[in-house]
């Protein structure tokens, strides 16, 4: 099975998590997510990460999604998945958001590698733009 893994500083990662379930609730056993908890170490979040991903099997791959690229969580997470055995199949992308991780959790067993990467990054930025709202001054002129 392939799993979605978040990492986060504080509770990114459970939100996104929470937030998950409202889209694919089917999914939600394959979704661990971990997050830097205010006041703890580095070494207290590789001990969380470590005992998150307990469960997994010798053939469990992951896509890893993490909220800030080069920080301590996903820094971390990539030395324990390296421990396991673990990151030589992993596809790892930071700039975590909510796009990116329904892409990710619905596309993870459709695509593989360098596809993947691309169609999350591809969801991910295209989510991103201006919401423009329309003045009631504009609708009235609509109305003439």
């Amino acid at each position: 099975m392939k799993y979605l893994v978040l990492v986060s500083h504080g509770g990114l990662a459970q939100g996104i998590q929470s937030s998950l379930a409202m889209f694919a609730g089917d999914k939600t056993d394959q979704i661990i997510a971990v997050g830097l908890k205010e006041g703890k170490s580095v070494d207290d979040f590789a001990l969380d990460f470590r005992q998150a991903l307990s469960g997994l099997e010798a053939e469990d791959q992951v896509l890893v999604l993490a909220d800030i690229v080069g920080g301590s969580p996903l820094t971390t997470a990539c030395s324990v998945l390296a421990d396991l055995g673990k990151l030589d199949g992993a596809v790892v992308l930071g700039g975590m958001n909510l796009t990116m991780a329904l892409t990710g959790l619905v596309m993870k067993d459709l695509l593989e590698g360098p596809e993947l990467a691309k169609s999350i990054l591809a969801e991910a930025s295209a989510a991103l733009q201006e919401f423009e709202v329309a003045s009631s001054d504009d609708q009235d002129d609509d109305d003439i």
